[in-house]
């Protein structure tokens, strides 16, 4: 709670008002008994563990910085955006990421014994997807992402990693972490010509990795009706082809319609929708091994109770979201513009 600057949209109120939701929607495991696991005591994340994605120099510079941070309380770390430190931020970062490993090793352990193991959502900040290999970006300080799909192959030996991120911007830093890296395929759906203007249709993978990076930028009012067009026609057909061992998810909040800092119009139904398709994605190609990270979302109303509804589908429980959208608020998405960018990639990945 101490990574925190008030009028800053990624502020220490998020993670408490999705706990709040949880807890009155009866979705802890006070009300659910053991269909909701809560990881307790579980280590930070190393320095070995973050320079897998970071430079060294970085995460050392960082880790000095902290003293700077102490004495004004509150500094500026990136030159290209507002990401902020203060004097708690490295240590609230590094066990950010943590417990992003330990969600990977409490489901991959499940996954040995069940075969329908629970999935695992990390409810963390400072959010990860923008931070790139040599430093913070876009309110993100680790790529925690991006570190646990290191961790997945390097400790459990789950050598295909498939990452799907659904938050409103472009995951420019796990994009460039893994550009080249034939066996981490990075799937991205965003706003076209949002932060940080990354992301284009051409932007495939270089290398090796050539064919394993898709970007697809929607246009602007895309919302439901488009998001199920583009997992049946998109998502689908790419994790099949590529046969992940694990799917790891940058689960941004940020395309809802209430968003400030965006406009698509997704609502509470699309994320419900997503959580449910992604985990039957995991039990038909993987042995179920999925874990979502918490990246984006600064309404926190449509925060909270999309990460609710997230849990109900994660759960098999009915969705709740007609009672919190007003489909009066929706206009006309823009299927013409939808569909042709959907052609686009289509073409460019061979779907």
């Amino acid at each position: 709670m101490g990574h925190n600057q008030e009028s800053h949209p990624e502020s220490h109120f998020r993670v408490p008002a999705i706990v709040d939701a949880l807890q009155e929607m009866h979705l802890t495991s006070k009300f659910r008994g053991s269909e909701v696991i809560e990881l307790q005591n579980f280590e930070p994340a190393s320095v070995d563990d973050i320079a897998s994605v970071h430079a060294r120099a970085y995460v050392s510079g960082l880790e000095k910085a902290m003293d700077q941070a102490s004495e004004k309380g509150l500094i500026f770390i990136d030159s290209s955006g507002p990401t902020y430190a203060t004097a708690t931020t490295y240590r609230e970062s590094i066990v950010a990421a943590g417990a992003g490993l330990a969600l990977v090793d409490s489901v991959v352990a499940a996954s040995k014994i069940s075969r329908d193991p629970p999935t695992g959502f990390a409810l963390i900040r400072p959010p990860g997807h923008h931070a790139v290999p040599q430093g913070p970006m876009g309110f993100c300080v680790f790529g925690n992402v991006a570190i646990a799909a290191r961790y997945a192959q390097r400790v459990h030996g789950l050598k295909r990693v498939f990452i799907i991120d659904f938050d409103v911007h472009h995951g420019n830093g796990t994009n460039d972490a893994f550009y080249d890296d034939p066996d981490i395929f990075f799937l991205s759906i965003h706003q076209d010509g949002s932060y940080p203007g990354t992301g284009k249709f051409d932007e495939v993978g270089s290398g090796a990795g050539e064919g394993t990076t898709l970007n697809l930028p929607l246009p602007g009012g895309s919302g439901d009706t488009t998001m199920r067009t583009v997992f049946d026609e998109v998502i689908v057909p790419c994790a099949q082809r590529f046969k992940p061992d694990i799917i790891l998810v940058s689960a941004g909040y940020d395309g809802h319609v209430l968003d400030p800092l965006a406009n698509l119009q997704y609502t509470t139904g699309t994320y419900y929708t997503l959580a449910s398709n992604i985990k039957q994605l995991s039990k038909e190609l993987c042995g179920g091994r999925c874990v979502f990270f918490l990246e984006g979302g600064y309404n926190l109303k449509s925060l909270s109770y999309s990460v609710a509804d997230t849990f109900r589908a994660l759960l098999g429980d009915p969705s709740l979201a007609s009672e919190f959208d007003d489909p009066n608020i929706l206009y006309e998405e823009p299927s013409t513009k939808v569909k042709q960018a959907i052609q686009r990639i289509k073409s460019i990945h061979s779907l």
